[in-house]
C-alpha cells in the first residue's frame, strides 16, 4: 500500500510533488535596459542624420580635427581638450580634407571644414556625433545601475525609463557638443563616490577621475569640485566606521585629497594628449581681463591654457548678452531663468517622480544617507548656473533632469499598488509625450507650455532654434513650394546654399521688393526689431518647420 493511504495509522505520508518552478526571469531585466537604450539610440540616431550643424558644433569639430590632425591648442580654448578629443574619435573614421593653413577665426574654419574643403557634412557630422550618443548611452547604463544600487533593480528600470525617454538629453545626447558629456562624466563621478562607502581604495580615485573628466570637458564643473570633495571624504568616513575619530578623519581627509589630485591629473592628461608640449597659440586674441577673476584663473594648477581659457569664459560673463523669456526681450542675465526654462522644458511625468523621488530620499530613513549625493550636486550646480549672464538654454542644467530621473527611480521604494500604478502612468506620459515631438527634441516643451508648437513663444536659442533645421527646410521648400521666390532670416551655422537654399536678404532691400516667402528662424522671429519685425507683422504665417523656423508668405 502507498503510505497515503495509511493516514489514520499514524505513518508519515509521502511527501507532495514539487509545485513546478516558474521560469527563471533573471533575463527581463537586461532585455528591458536593452530595450530602453535601444529605443533611445534609435531616436538619437535618427535625430543626428536629419539634423544640421547647430551653432556651436561646427567650432568643436574643427577643432578636434585640429587635434587629430596638427596636434595644437589653437581653437576654442574657452572649453578644455576632453569632450572634443572625444568628438575627434568619430572624425577619425570620417577622415576629412583638412587645411591646416586656413587663417579665418573659429566660427570660419568650422564652416571652411564642413562646406568648402570638398566634405560631405551630412557624413562628417554623424561620425562627430556618435561618440557622444554613446557617451549618452553609457550614462543611461550609470542611471540604471545608480538606482539599482540604491533600491533596487526596479528603481534601475524607472529611472533609466526617464532618462531614455527625457526629450533635452535626447537632443544633446545627439549633437557634437559638450553639454552631455560634462553631465554623464559627473552623474559617474556621484555615482562612484557612493560606491566608494564600501570600497573607497578602488572607487575613490575612479570619482576623481570621472570628476576630472568633466572638468577637462567643461568648465562650468569646476564648482563641483569641493563639494565632490567632501562627498569623497564623507564616503571614506563612513567605511571606516570601526576605526578611531582621528583615523577615520584623517581617511576622509585623504580621499579629498585623491578625488582633487586625480581629477587635477586628468585635466593635465587632456592637455597633454593633444600637445605634449603644452604650446598654446590661440587663432584669435583672448579678451583682456583683469581683477579678482582673472588673479583666480591664474592661480589655479592647471596648464596655461586652461588658465586663458578660463579667463575667455570670465570675459563673456561682462557680455551685454540679450535673453528671450515669456515674450520679453531683455538684456543681461535673469536669476530665475534656467529655473523656469526647466519648468517649460522637463516632461511633466518627470517633474512628478523627480520630485517625489527627491521626497521619498529624504524622508525614508534608509535612503536618507544617499540625500547629499543625489541632492547637493544638481543644486550646487544650478545655483551657480543661475548667476551665469548667457540665457541660452537649458543645456547649461542639462544635469537637473538627469539627476531628476534618479531620484524619480526612488519612488519604487514604496511599495502599495497605488504608488506603483501611479509611477507607471507617469512614466508612460513621459515617454508618449517624448514620442510626440520625435524628430523634433530641441523645441520640446511638456503639455503644461502648449507642446513644442508654442516654445518658440517662450523660449529661444538651443531651447528651440540652434539652426538645426535647414535641411529640413531646404526638402519642405522643393516639396511644397517649388520655384517660389524664398527670403531668408536664418539662425544658424549651416550654409543655405549646400542645402539648395537659394534666398535673398529681406533686411538689405526695401520692405515693397519682399514678396513671396519670407523665412525666418524662430530666435530671430522672438527678438524681432524695427524692419523685421514690420515684414514680419505684415505677413501671413503659412508653415512650421520642426517648430523651430516659421515660413510666412507676403
Amino acid at each position: 500500500m502507498m503510505a497515503s493511504e495509511h493516514l489514520g495509522t499514524g505513518t508519515i505520508p509521502a511527501p507532495a510533488p514539487p509545485l513546478p518552478r516558474p521560469r527563471d526571469r533573471r533575463w527581463l531585466v537586461p532585455l528591458l535596459v536593452a530595450v530602453l537604450l535601444a529605443q533611445m539610440a534609435a531616436a538619437m540616431v535618427t535625430t543626428a542624420v536629419r539634423q544640421t550643424p547647430t551653432i556651436d558644433e561646427p567650432v568643436y569639430v574643427v577643432t578636434a580635427t585640429d587635434y587629430l590632425h596638427e596636434h595644437r591648442l589653437r581653437y576654442n580654448p574657452e572649453h578644455p581638450p576632453l569632450g572634443k578629443l572625444l568628438i575627434a574619435a568619430g572624425i577619425a573614421v570620417a577622415a576629412p580634407h583638412y587645411d591646416p593653413g586656413f587663417p579665418g577665426t573659429q566660427g570660419e574654419a568650422g564652416r571652411h571644414l564642413l562646406y568648402e574643403s570638398g566634405n560631405d557634412p551630412w557624413r562628417l557630422m554623424l561620425w562627430a556625433r556618435l561618440p557622444v550618443i554613446a557617451l549618452t548611452l553609457l550614462g543611461g547604463l550609470v542611471v540604471f545601475a545608480f538606482a539599482r544600487d540604491l533600491v533596487g533593480r526596479a528603481a534601475g528600470l524607472v529611472a533609466l525609463a526617464l532618462y531614455a525617454f527625457c526629450p533635452d538629453v535626447v537632443a544633446h545626447g545627439s549633437l557634437a557638443t559638450l553639454d552631455l558629456p560634462m553631465t554623464a562624466f559627473l552623474l559617474a563621478s556621484v555615482w562612484l563616490a557612493w560606491r566608494a562607502r564600501n570600497r573607497p581604495r578602488l572607487y575613490v580615485p575612479l570619482a576623481g577621475a570621472a570628476l576630472g573628466a568633466a572638468v577637462a570637458t567643461k568648465m562650468s564643473a569646476l564648482p563641483a569640485i569641493p563639494l565632490f570633495m567632501l562627498l569623497a571624504a564623507w564616503s571614506v568616513r563612513h567605511a571606516r566606521t570601526g576605526a578611531g575619530r582621528r583615523r577615520r578623519a584623517l581617511a576622509a581627509l585623504g580621499g579629498a585629497g585623491v578625488v582633487l589630485a586625480v581629477a587635477l591629473a586628468v585635466v593635465w592628461a587632456a592637455y597633454l594628449v593633444v600637445d605634449p608640449r603644452l604650446g598654446f597659440a590661440p587663432a584669435e586674441p583672448l579678451p583682456p581681463l583683469a581683477g579678482k577673476r582673472a588673479l583666480v584663473s591664474g592661480l589655479l594648477p592647471l596648464p596655461p591654457a586652461y588658465g586663458a581659457g578660463l579667463r575667455a569664459q570670465f570675459a563673456m560673463e561682462y557680455y551685454p548678452w540679450e535673453g528671450f523669456l515669456f515674450g520679453r526681450v531683455y538684456t543681461g542675465a535673469l536669476w530665475y531663468y534656467l529655473p523656469v526654462a526647466l519648468l517649460v522644458k522637463t516632461p511633466l511625468g518627470l517633474l512628478a517622480l523627480g520630485a517625489a523621488g527627491a521626497v521619498t530620499v529624504l524622508a525614508v530613513p534608509r535612503l536618507r544617507p544617499a540625500a547629499p549625493y543625489l541632492l547637493l550636486p544638481p543644486a550646487l550646480l544650478l545655483a551657480v548656473a543661475t548667476t551665469g549672464a548667457r540665457d541660452f538654454g537649458t543645456r547649461y542644467a542639462l544635469f537637473v533632469p538627469v539627476f531628476l530621473a534618479l531620484a524619480g527611480g526612488c519612488v519604487t521604494l514604496w511599495r502599495r499598488r497605488w504608488a506603483e500604478a501611479l509611477a507607471g502612468v507617469l512614466v508612460l506620459w513621459v515617454a508618449v509625450s517624448s514620442l510626440r515631438t520625435f524628430p523634433y527634441y530641441l523645441p520640446y516643451a511638456n503639455e503644461a507650455f502648449g507642446g513644442p508648437a508654442r516654445t518658440h513663444r517662450l523660449l529661444h536659442d538651443s531651447n528651440v532654434d540652434w539652426g538645426q533645421d535647414l535641411g529640413v527646410l531646404a526638402d519642405r521648400l522643393r516639396e511644397r513650394y517649388p520655384g517660389e521666390r524664398v527670403w531668408l532670416v536664418y539662425k544658424g551655422s549651416g550654409v543655405p546654399s549646400y542645402y539648395g537654399i537659394h534666398a535673398g536678404a529681406p533686411l538689405s532691400v526695401p520692405p515693397e521688393r519682399v514678396r513671396g516667402l519670407l523665412v525666418v528662424s524662430d530666435s530671430a522671429v522672438a527678438k524681432a526689431r524695427g524692419r523685421l519685425a514690420g515684414l514680419i507683422r505684415t505677413s501671413r504665417a503659412v508653415d512650421d518647420v520642426g517648430h523651430s523656423i516659421t515660413v510666412y508668405r507676403r
